[in-house]
């Protein structure tokens, strides 16, 4: 038996990255996926690599409500209920100091990485309420919580938003038995970093296994992040274990924002040791 048999969700941006490795994990563990996305070719070709009587793929901009309002139509119109929104589309933002930053830039970020969750929360819920059940999950990050995490300072402060609307919307939906958290990932090795550094999207997602090695040096767990972690944590959040878990954020991050690194602490003070002519203990 699967995490997720008989679950009826939802996923975007689930061309790649983690949202295509989400979709993956949901099928294997049993549920049905409608997965959205914006490039038609990788959808299609994960729909066929799934098959369409466990996933189907309906091209959506997340930003744009009609398009939002089409994906939900879909997945009510094939299946009949919605058990799991995992609100997962996103992009770069500018990259800068905060005097260079293009307005044209922050509006486009704040849409893709806020008002296509605020969207997704608004058109789930309805649904999940009148079926008194239902678990929203939106794709954070580690940005949220720190800065200097990210190659765009409006990425961290986007994501910040999305952290605190996802407790805002739990404490409402809530009280209807549907829960709402976020998942906030840390190093994870896919090709946004390289999209926020000016690469097209279908170069910049070659690019993720050679982060790797350089990310694996960023957290106290020696390696990357990996797409399955944060699929599998959705696959928590989404599944019945988790039914008292509500306007949580849900940190994979190896240990990232724990703190300084042990080691390279303890080699600081062994120099600093040196440097007073103390005697290690």
């Amino acid at each position: 038996m699967g995490k997720l048999d008989g679950k009826i969700t939802i996923v975007t941006g689930a061309t790649s990255g983690i949202g295509r490795r989400t979709v993956e994990i949901f099928v294997r563990e049993g549920a049905k996926v409608v997965a959205t996305g914006r490039r038609e070719e990788l959808g299609r070709s994960l729909e066929a690599s799934l098959g369409t009587e466990n996933c189907v793929f309906i091209r959506t901009d997340a930003t744009k409500e009609a398009d939002v309002e089409k994906m939900f139509d879909a997945c009510i119109s094939k299946w009949g209920r919605l058990d799991c929104l995992f609100n997962n589309a996103g992009g770069p933002s500018p990259v800068g100091g905060i005097e260079t930053i293009p307005v044209e830039g922050f509006d486009a970020a704040m849409a893709t990485l806020v008002r296509s969750v605020m969207l997704g929360m608004k058109h789930a819920a309805p649904i999940m309420m009148k079926q008194g059940s239902g678990s929203i999950i939106n794709n954070g990050s580690v940005a949220a919580r720190r800065a200097g995490y990210s190659t765009s300072m409006i990425y961290g402060a986007a994501k910040a938003a999305v952290n605190h609307l996802t407790v805002c919307a739990a404490m409402q939906l809530g009280e209807k038995n549907v829960r709402c958290n976020s998942i906030s990932p840390g190093g994870i090795a896919t090709g946004i970093f390289a999209k926020a550094l000016g690469l097209s999207p279908d170069k910049a997602d070659s690019y993720a296994d050679a982060m790797k090695a350089g990310m694996a040096k960023n957290q106290p767990i020696p390696r990357a992040g990996i797409t399955d972690d944060i699929a599998n944590a959705a696959v928590f959040l989404a599944s019945d274990d988790s039914t008292f878990i509500n306007g949580h954020d849900l940190v994979v991050d190896g240990g990232l924002v724990g703190g300084r690194l042990w080691g390279p602490h303890q080699e600081g003070v062994k120099a600093m040791r040196a440097a007073f002519g103390v005697d290690e203990a």
